[in-house]
């Protein structure tokens, strides 16, 4: 029979049998018990560590909070550094002691996050969040409880060496998922990031100071000479619940130190397999700096480097003098503007984020992110535009989190693979507020490119993240896909 008035369809060994769409994998629903646990203990760490910000900040208290983002000790550092004498009477040098014992935060952290991750993937997720809660616990009573600079420092540098479970929280999150239901799971780590942000001050500012507010119930001389220890206890006792909710309600994820019962049932993983996936999780570090790794890990780096840049700058910015080139906002301003930008960047995360990445995919939704940073650069003046980049720019974190996850080739090596690139975003953010506020004031106090200079070398090394963003795969894979 002639066919030739037919349209033909000319087939191969890769042509698929059905329609792409009728292959694509419907959603797994997503472990929502554990995954509310996991969120739990993710909002207990940025409620205490923002417990501590002061309820009046000015502005040179502002700029050092705010390059360091939602991760820190946020308002007792500041009056703490100031009522010590650190200072010796110099305001302005406050955000500048505060800086310091930041970034030695970060530096301690990215000292220690890979060995905890990797210690994750040798005797379990559980054990290893049981140390770190223990020691962020540990190292906010010793805030507390501090009178000197060095005892801030020594306070700090303990949460940074004792506390993996930024890693270790990520790595549980890609166990409890795949490659269907991943971006629902990671758009709840910024709403809980901001609900934490914005708890974690109020506590701070109610109870810092307990003698000037209850005199009469906080007469002890304890109270007057550790003003601040009474938030600190509330968000050690904080962290105590979260530890002991963990314990009892919260399943290990490791497949291989899971419960018999909870092994073959769940994970399907057979005993030959998961001896060999036991064996997986002491594979020498070289051997996993494949390309398939690394180019995940080099945007998160940059992607990290380039965000925290910007959050030194921005209320710097902002509060510059007009004839500066600033915008001459008073402090309340700055607060009100970065709190409702917190909010509504969670809410919108939380709601949207997951359709987002199922319409664009997320190597497309990456690019277009990190594409916004040079207009974000640009239109610092225009508030209402800046806000909406900024949504745009921060989707790249929940993308870029899916890729890190995606590209471990067993569970056993997730941990060591997103301790990699926690130590490489720690590194970042350790030396990038430091480099950008320098930068700024050098463009200034020199006019250099009119005084833009650090927004050009900014914008250079986003042209560089849009490079490495296009190296990623184009989709993301399931680890046993």
């Amino acid at each position: 029979m002639d066919t030739s008035d037919s349209p033909r369809v000319v087939a191969s060994e890769t042509t698929p049998l059905f329609p792409i769409e009728t292959l694509k994998k419907p959603k797994t629903p997503l472990p929502k018990c554990q995954i509310g646990i996991l969120m739990m203990l993710q909002l207990a760490e940025p409620i205490v560590s923002s417990s501590i910000f002061p309820t009046s900040i000015r502005y040179d208290f502002i700029m050092s909070i705010f390059f360091l983002d939602a991760h820190f000790y946020t308002v007792l550092l500041f009056q703490l550094i100031s009522e010590l004498g650190i200072t010796g009477g110099d305001d302005a040098a406050v955000g500048y002691y505060a800086g310091i014992i930041e970034s030695l935060f970060f530096v301690a952290q990215a000292l220690t996050v890979l060995r905890w991750s990797r210690l994750s993937d040798r005797i379990g997720r559980k054990p290893v969040l049981v140390i770190g809660l223990s020691g962020a616990c540990i190292s906010i009573l010793c805030f507390g409880l501090s009178t000197t600079f060095w005892s801030l420092v020594i306070s700090r540098c303990i949460c940074g060496l004792l506390n993996g479970n930024v890693g270790v929280m990520k790595t549980m999150m890609g166990e409890l998922t795949d490659s269907t239901n991943m971006a629902q799971a990671f758009a709840l780590f910024p709403i809980v990031w901001s609900l934490g942000g914005f708890v974690g001050p109020l506590i701070g500012g109610a109870l810092a100071r307990p003698q000037d507010h209850w005199p009469a119930l906080f007469a002890n001389p304890f109270w007057g000479k550790y003003p601040y220890f009474l938030p600190c206890a509330v968000a050690a006792c904080l962290f105590v619940l979260a530890l002991f909710i963990m314990l009892i309600f919260l399943e290990e994820t490791l497949s291989t130190k899971r419960r018999p019962r909870l092994t073959s049932a769940t994970l399907g993983v057979s005993s030959g397999e998961s001896l060999h996936q036991q064996s997986m999780a002491y594979t020498p570090l070289r051997s996993l700096l494949t390309p398939a790794i690394v180019v995940p890990i080099a945007n998160y780096a940059m992607l990290a480097f380039l965000d925290v840049s910007f959050r030194a700058l921005f209320p710097l910015f902002l509060s510059t003098p007009t004839y500066l080139g600033g915008l001459g906002f008073s402090p309340s301003s700055i607060g009100s503007w970065l709190a409702f930008f917190g909010i509504m960047d969670g809410v919108f995360q939380a709601l949207f984020f997951a359709k987002i990445v199922d319409r664009f995919g997320p190597k497309r939704l990456f690019c277009i992110s990190v594409s916004c940073f040079a207009p974000v650069m640009v239109m610092f003046p225009i508030m209402t535009w800046l806000l909406v980049l900024m949504v745009a720019w921060d989707m790249a974190f929940g993308t870029v989190f899916m890729f890190i996850t995606a590209s471990a080739p067993t569970n056993t090596v997730l941990g060591a693979i997103n301790g990699l690139g926690q130590t490489s975003a720690s590194t970042a953010r350790a030396v990038g507020p430091a480099l950008a506020t320098s930068l700024f004031a050098v463009s200034k106090e020199r006019n250099l490119l009119a005084g833009n200079a650090v927004y050009v070398v900014l914008i250079m090394l986003a042209g560089v993240l849009r490079w490495l963003g296009s190296q990623l795969p184009d989709e993301v894979h399931g680890r046993n896909e």
